[in-house]
């Protein structure tokens, strides 16, 4: 069986990441997306930053990571984004409905 993949992604709102995740789950790169509210500390251009910002969760294939990767880079807000890949594995039933679920690049 084909090697699973969580990518976590942040975005700056809770839009931006409704819209790069819906698109992602129409053109069936990934079966779905967790999104939430994150509050995030870091280093941006000499200055310690402090925001609010959300945080998506994408389920796929690893044929399909560099598809993700260049769909989000290409319309996601930030200048950097936070593309993030994580190896899994899942039950058997779960592991099915995400192959099922996306097709692979």
């Amino acid at each position: 069986m084909e090697q699973l993949i969580l990518i976590y992604i942040t975005y700056p709102d809770k839009a931006a990441a409704n819209k790069i995740s819906s698109q992602l789950i129409e053109q069936k790169l990934v079966a779905c997306a967790n999104i939430f509210p994150i509050q995030s500390a870091y280093w941006w251009q000499g200055n310690i930053e402090n925001d609010d910002e959300v945080v998506g969760i994408v389920k796929t294939r690893e044929s399909n990571y560099e598809a993700v990767q260049t769909f989000v880079e290409r319309h996601h807000p930030y200048e950097v984004p936070c593309i993030l890949k994580f190896a899994f594995t899942a039950n058997a039933a779960y592991a099915k409905w995400i192959l099922d679920s996306t097709v692979s690049s």
